[in-house]
């Protein structure tokens, strides 16, 4: 497949879409990186798998600025994932934010409801394999 980078961006103490960026990550046997902790992809990947969840229903800041400052240059594709009680609305929000930019973002996504993260992570497991 090539090189394969798994970011995301995780807030709370629970640590949801980090365990589920872990599990993501063993998969496609990768490492996953905190977006806080690393701001600024640069290096060249030929995927990157990036995700987060919204808070109070709106996505999070720091992800919203990863997102714009991706270089199209340095990505073949964005494979999305996320976790929240309901909302899916940060994925419709950096699919739009990544496409405007140019940068090929796959339909579809990776989704973990907040109270069942535990149950999704085999699951997430094999979402990452399939990338491997």
């Amino acid at each position: 497949m090539g090189t394969i980078a798994v970011r995301y961006c995780s807030k709370t103490k629970m640590g949801n879409t980090r365990r589920i960026a872990e599990a993501i990550a063993e998969g496609a046997e990768v490492t996953a990186v905190s977006i806080l902790d690393e701001p600024k992809l640069t290096e060249k990947t030929d995927l990157l798998l990036l995700g987060g969840a919204p808070y109070a229903n709106i996505m999070a800041p720091e992800l919203r600025e990863y997102a714009e400052s991706l270089d199209p240059a340095l990505i073949g594709e964005v494979v999305l994932f996320t976790t929240s009680n309901w909302s899916r609305r940060t994925v419709i929000a950096l699919k739009k934010i990544l496409r405007e930019k140019g940068i090929t973002v796959a339909d579809s996504y990776f989704y973990a409801h907040m109270l069942q993260i535990e149950s999704k992570m085999e699951a997430a497991k094999q979402f990452g394999a399939k990338f491997r």
